[in-house]
């Protein structure tokens, strides 16, 4: 096993355990936030436990979605099942919006048939401390998704910190109507960590949609070009037509490799090994390099279009 597939292993064993700590913590959530509405009938609290049911139905769907995406290549998908990370983050980003247009509607609703607040300072607590266990979760998540180059988990990670600052949020408004005794910051805040999250669910839609699009990254292109330029000399090659991209859980390579002339097949498809196996070990994660093998005395005239 090389040490690629054994980071890959490991990488995925990490993201599994995460996505089954997020989904047993956002029952939780749900449960201390919907007992705090159930106390106080708190438009906020409302917000915020609409918030949690929405999270807890989008990690149902990561965790599936991680479950896929490492499934082998097979017949039907011959290039594996690892966009379906894109499809999750999109999926996760639409349910955040609906969940603030339900939260808005909510709010304006209940202000104008009149506002009843009761027990506030046992609901403050409760969601403040839901706020707290979801901050230590999101930064969790988020940190495991990128070492380990998971958008499911990245994007879960960071639906987990929009609860919580919508929670931040709730106790901030919630704590202005106990000082001031006006009941209408309740849904003033309520609409506002809505717009908050319409904000956060509309980054992880532009996300989706790029991986999808196969958006270019400039930052990964560069990494790979720099692997490539040392390479080059010691291997003795040109190189044009390079395109990069990632599927969620590895990165996809493809690269015209030009030699002189005098160069055998069978010495160039040695060196073009030599490149492949050296750039999933230089990028230290999972790469897939497909390399083209062209001359470079008559490539100009074989591909005019390329100049």
């Amino acid at each position: 096993m090389t040490r690629a597939t054994q980071r890959g292993a490991q990488a995925r064993h990490d993201n599994q355990f995460a996505m089954r700590l997020s989904l047993a913590v956002g029952v939780l959530m749900l449960a201390g936030k919907g007992s705090a509405y159930l106390l106080t009938g708190s438009t906020a609290i409302l917000s915020d436990a609409l918030e949690s049911v929405i999270h807890v139905l989008a990690v149902g769907f990561a965790a599936f979605s991680l479950h896929l995406s490492a499934k082998p290549a097979d017949r039907n998908f011959p290039y594996g099942y690892e966009r379906i990370a894109f499809f999750s983050a999109g999926f996760e980003g639409a349910l955040i919006v609906l969940a603030a247009v339900s939260i808005i509607w909510v709010a304006a609703d209940k202000w104008m048939h009149g506002l009843e607040i009761e027990r506030l300072g046992t609901g403050v607590l409760l969601v403040a401390a839901a706020s707290v266990v979801n901050g230590a979760l999101g930064w969790y998540l988020v940190r495991t998704g990128r070492r380990t180059g998971s958008i499911i988990l990245e994007a879960n990670g960071q639906h987990v910190l929009t609860d919580c600052w919508t929670s931040v949020g709730v106790v901030g408004g919630l704590c202005l109507v106990l000082i001031t005794g006006w009941l209408p910051f309740d849904p003033i805040v309520a609409i506002a960590v809505a717009l908050n999250i319409i904000w956060s669910g509309a980054q992880l839609l532009y996300r989706s949609v790029g991986g999808l699009m196969d958006y270019a990254d400039p930052a990964r292109t560069n990494r790979v070009l720099a692997a490539i330029e040392p390479l080059q000399r010691d291997l003795g090659f040109t190189h044009h037509g390079l395109r990069v991209r990632h599927t969620g859980n590895r990165t996809l390579v493809e690269v015209h490799l030009l030699f002189p002339f005098a160069v055998t097949l069978g010495d160039a498809h040695r060196r073009a090994t030599v490149l492949e196996r050296h750039l999933a070990q230089d990028l230290d994660e999972e790469v897939e390099v497909v390399t083209h093998l062209e001359s470079q005395e008559d490539h100009a005239a074989v591909h005019p279009h390329t100049h």
